[in-house]
């Protein structure tokens, strides 16, 4: 992430306009998704689905890692190392979007709503 990173101000903007703790982490979202070479907007969508981007994460776990039973020192520690699983676990390594997030949660529409979530914060280009 580069100074003036515009990515910053839009995922300030989203968490912000909904009041979600996450927003003190918008650059730690943004550092992890530059280092792991993940989409910058996916690890704060799955935060907003799992957790309403914070507001429900009992052990530092915005993400509903692990069904929710993991348990991270802080929100951030738990950025890092869900982006490292992504990018590095077998699991989600070289797999299109539709996959990891059928992996990540298989349950109904969760890859429809996190999809959602990636374009209001930022639609493609």
């Amino acid at each position: 992430m580069s100074v003036g990173d515009v990515r910053l101000a839009i995922l300030r903007h989203f968490f912000e306009k909904f009041d979600c703790p996450a927003a003190a982490y918008a650059s730690e979202f943004l550092s992890a998704a530059d280092t792991y070479q993940l989409d910058w907007r996916l690890l704060p969508s799955i935060s907003f689905v799992e957790s309403a981007g914070g507001k429900a994460a009992p052990n530092n776990n915005i993400f509903g890692w692990d069904n929710g039973r993991a348990q991270f020192a802080t929100p951030v520690a738990g950025i890092y190392k869900v982006a490292r699983q992504l990018a590095y676990s077998d699991v989600y390594r070289n797999k299109d979007l539709d996959t990891v997030l059928t992996v990540y949660n298989p349950i109904g529409p969760y890859a429809r709503s996190v999809k959602s979530v990636m374009q209001q914060i930022a639609p493609l280009e």
